[in-house]
């Protein structure tokens, strides 16, 4: 049998793109000494050597209670893994009885929502970690579990193997309760099977799953890769279902990916980046043939299609890092030192001023979910809903000293801003377009109306009959001269689920998705875009893309994984019943079709022309938005309300200088409907 290694090489060159990892105590399959060089207090000197290798010839490799998923009419009686509280469940035909031990939460967390006139890149505390891009990956001592759990000051509950955060559970106040629970379909059978099958493991602990398992495709492409944004819904499902392991796994093995050298044409991008996916590879150790080891291979774009770099991964990270804790009650990883600063270099690449005078993220064509040409570059919903997403989350997560209270002002800003900018001139419905219609051109001044110098012509003549009198939504892009009036559905979700929307704006655009289904949802949920690019627009803007035809891929397709962020916005509108019709539209389709990545035509009949099989983040997403719906309480956890004090912060009311002041106060009656 062949030896598998796994370590780090603190004097490997930096030349290589491949990441090694030592498996230390984190992946405590064999145990290693503990040795750093601790953290200076100013982490603009951070630095971790390490330089130890794990060699296991018969060392078993541990799971660490990464369990498969037990059906849920298995009687059964057991502990919880380590790590996630102490629960005892016991099983006695459907229903179960629940012994909830409780602690008392004293983790109280205060965000500062002070303003400075001014906020630039040198306010706020600068990350960078010792020798630029040619850095080794940062390996921190890791916090035992059972230090984990003897310091976690969280009520946790578990039921039926989903772990649930005390503090967001309503009405639990008695020692046991009872829960009926219902049988599993076969579709969902099915669904966590072919989800188990697909995680990957790495130096014997699971860390992700690969984006699609075919066992039929000859030419899996990247498609065997762990994607950052194709894992978030299983993470969601596995953390739903009290399965923690491989989602901490997972996030701390990509944020030290963050800090690995990554070139297109002898150029790197700014540090805190996060890969688009990784692949774990055995390579032969030092040239002998009996002795391999695993490594990680990162892509951060350089061989993607196109050589784009993945702006939403480090957005999806930190998105994905707050549910963790959310749903298992484990603060302890965000509050690592080394998460810490991962959060931070994300924040430092995305708040650092630039040329652009807008509050919204300028990023280029394919950066997101759709990660080919389609007209997008500048400044597309979908990446500001998430950067607003992301950066709430940062606020909630870091740890408030000194050396971060410029950075809590700098997201305050930023979220003031960029929330007033959305809501103000990305919301459409039939009062908007109206006033579009009417709007005077070259205007000249900071009183003008028509601030972006749009012409009234930019109008499509599908959307004066295709928006509801009741309703209206978010258009998909912004720049001067310059509106994109698609319905983009994954940035409209997302604006429902961070509340970047106004509640009035929010239910708006719940009301148009019910009110156009048959144009958004069709036979199966939920259009990528509305309406597809075709005839001559469609060869200028896509370049002739043959995989992005009208009403597929991309390009007006319809993709079952957006299942779940619809749920989730739903249950927080009050709306569940949507989020039930789209879930039982998909069910009858997806295990006959195989599960695909997505559907073509109009309404969504045809399996996609390129469509793979098996795709998991389908499968996640389907499962993901039952569970949703069977615990609507689980979704408070992930997502927002609407944080009024934000809507009182304004730079420019700060201003000294004799210019007037934004237009907030004028639109404030709308924005707190």
């Amino acid at each position: 049998m062949n030896t598998i290694h796994c370590f780090s090489n603190s004097t490997m060159k930096s030349s290589s793109r491949i990441l090694l990892f030592r498996r230390n105590s984190l992946f405590s399959g064999c145990p290693l000494p503990k040795s750093h060089d601790f953290l200076a207090s100013n982490l603009s000197n951070f630095r971790i050597n390490s330089d130890h290798t794990c060699k296991f010839h018969s060392c078993p490799l541990q799971n660490l209670g990464f369990r498969r998923v037990i059906d849920h009419t298995q009687k059964f009686s057991r502990v919880p893994s380590p790590g996630f509280g102490q629960s005892r469940v016991f099983s006695s035909g459907s229903v179960r009885r629940l012994s909830v031990i409780s602690s008392v939460s004293s983790d109280v967390r205060s965000f500062s929502t002070s303003v400075e006139t001014r906020v630039n890149d040198k306010n706020f505390e600068k990350i960078y970690v010792q020798g630029g891009m040619n850095v080794k990956p940062l390996v921190v001592e890791r916090i035992d579990i059972d230090e984990t759990i003897a310091n976690n000051e969280e009520s946790r509950i578990e039921v039926d193997g989903k772990i649930v955060n005390g503090e967001n559970v309503k009405g639990v106040d008695e020692s046991e309760v009872l829960i009926t629970k219902r049988e599993e379909s076969e579709a969902e059978k099915e669904a966590w099977k072919l989800l188990q099958d697909s995680v990957v493991m790495y130096c014997g602990s699971p860390i992700g799953t690969m984006a699609a398992n075919d066992p039929g495709d000859k030419m899996p492409l990247n498609y065997d890769q762990v994607f950052i944004r194709d894992f978030v819904p299983s993470a969601l499902a596995f953390l739903l279902k009290g399965e923690g392991e491989i989602v901490r796994n997972f996030l701390l093995h990509t944020l030290q990916l963050q800090s690995w050298e990554k070139t297109v044409d002898c150029y790197s991008p700014g540090q805190g980046l996060m890969p688009a996916s990784f692949k774990v590879r055995t390579v032969p150790l030092d040239g002998n043939n009996e002795a391999h080891e695993e490594v990680l291979d990162p892509d951060f774009g350089e061989s993607a299609i196109g050589r784009v770099a993945p702006v939403d991964s480090g957005l999806w990270w930190i998105i994905l890092l707050r549910a963790y804790g959310k749903i298992t009650g484990d603060y302890t990883l965000q509050e690592r030192v080394d998460v810490q600063t991962g959060i931070k270099l994300i924040l430092n690449l995305c708040l650092t001023d630039g040329f652009d005078m807008f509050p919204s993220l300028l990023v280029t064509d394919g950066s997101c979910m759709i990660d080919r040409r389609m007209g997008i570059h500048g400044h597309p919903l979908e990446i500001q809903a998430l950067f607003y997403s992301a950066l709430r989350c940062s606020r909630e997560m870091l740890t408030q000293n000194d050396a971060s209270m410029n950075l809590v002002r700098a997201i305050n800003n930023r979220l003031s801003a960029l929330s007033f900018h959305i809501r103000e001139y990305y919301w459409v419905d039939m009062k908007k377009i109206n006033e579009i219609y009417r709007y005077k051109t070259e205007e000249y001044s900071t009183d003008a109306t028509n601030k972006f110098n749009i012409y009234p012509d930019q109008i499509p003549s599908w959307l004066m009959d295709w928006v509801p009198e009741e309703g209206g939504y978010l258009i998909g892009n912004l720049q001067p001269a310059h509106m994109d009036f698609r319905f983009f559905t994954l940035g409209n979700l997302w604006s429902i689920i961070s509340s970047l929307g106004t509640p009035k704006q929010n239910q708006g655009i719940l009301d148009t998705i019910q009110a156009k289904w048959d144009d958004l949802v069709g036979h199966m949920p939920l259009k990528i875009c509305y309406p597809a690019l075709e005839y001559e627009e469609w060869r200028i803007i896509t370049g002739s893309d043959p995989k992005n035809t009208p009403w597929s891929y991309h390009n007006g397709g319809s993709w079952p994984t957006l299942l779940w962020q619809f749920t989730l916005a739903c249950i927080k509108m009050g709306r569940p019943e949507l989020a039930r019709k789209a879930v039982a539209d998909a069910e009858k389709r997806l295990p006959v079709d195989r599960w695909p990545e997505y559907y073509d035509t109009r309404n969504g009949r045809f399996i996609g022309k390129q469509s793979r099989i098996f795709q998991t983040w389908t499968i996640a997403g389907y499962l993901t938005s039952k569970m949703l719906l069977e615990n609507p309480e689980m979704a408070a956890l992930l997502f927002w309300e609407e944080d009024y004090e934000l809507l009182e912060i304004c730079v420019c009311g700060l201003s000294k200088t004799g210019r007037k002041k934004c237009s907030r106060l004028a639109a404030r009656s709308q924005i707190l409907v």
